[in-house]
């Protein structure tokens, strides 16, 4: 934990804190903290700053204060088809580490019905995800996350209007143009399943406005190709 993330509803006043939960927990047995000792910290989706402990009782109490803003979100949309579930909590931190504004999870012919049913993704689990991933980056701001499970309403009814002030690009490995340069342009980045999006798929996204584009001969794993690609094409 490199930031110790505050919720509204952690303050007792302007200024003070108390947490009595897995984060007091980690501050006793991990950081080994005392009384006095400064902590990063900063408030979901607010500001960061640091904070004093002020009590190591059964609940710690502390002082903060708030005066740095978040870093800037990378303007991407990710459109991920959604993976195994196992996965898919790893592939929401990593993007949310990485900075990721909006995570649109999309239906596919490969995704099994059964992970939408899944209770490793439903919103409870995405949100501790996300959490987790802003504790290990040090921001406080929130990707928004959202749901297509519908493929073909999605790509004909929405995805076109989110592609008017976006370059959209279409992570395919059999795809001959290689990875877009560096921009720091508002993107959407289109990656399908395990196995990739079926010929129907790939061609329904090019036809809405997508750009193809293939890494290489050498064929990712989902989790591997969304931070590596994030990476190439904005960091």
């Amino acid at each position: 934990m490199n930031l110790l993330l505050l919720q509204p509803s952690d303050f007792t006043g302007a200024d003070t804190v108390q947490i009595s939960d897995t984060r007091a927990q980690h501050i006793r047995k991990v950081l080994r903290a005392e009384l006095g000792q400064q902590l990063r910290c900063g408030v979901l989706n607010g500001q960061l700053g640091s904070a004093e402990i002020t009590g190591l009782g059964s609940t710690i109490e502390l002082r903060v204060n708030l005066n740095t803003p978040a870093p800037a979100k990378l303007p991407l949309t990710l459109l991920l088809a959604l993976p195994r579930p196992k996965a898919a909590r790893r592939i929401i931190r990593s993007a949310t580490e990485l900075g990721v504004e909006k995570i649109i999870l999309l239906n596919s012919y490969r995704v099994d019905k059964s992970y939408w049913q899944s209770p490793l993704v439903d919103d409870a689990h995405l949100h501790a995800a996300m959490l987790e991933g802003l504790e290990q980056c040090g921001d406080t701001q929130l990707p928004s996350i959202e749901r297509a499970t519908r493929f073909k309403p999605f790509v004909e009814d929405v995805l076109p209007a989110l592609l008017q002030h976006r370059q959209g690009l279409l992570a395919h490995p059999y795809h001959s143009q290689d990875v877009p340069a560096a921009s720091n342009q508002p993107r959407l980045l289109a990656i399908g399943p395990e196995g990739g999006f079926i010929p129907y798929e790939v061609e329904k996204l090019l036809a809405a406005g997508m750009q193809g584009f293939s890494l290489g001969p050498r064929i990712l794993k989902v989790e591997t190709a969304v931070p590596s690609i994030i990476g190439r094409l904005f960091l």
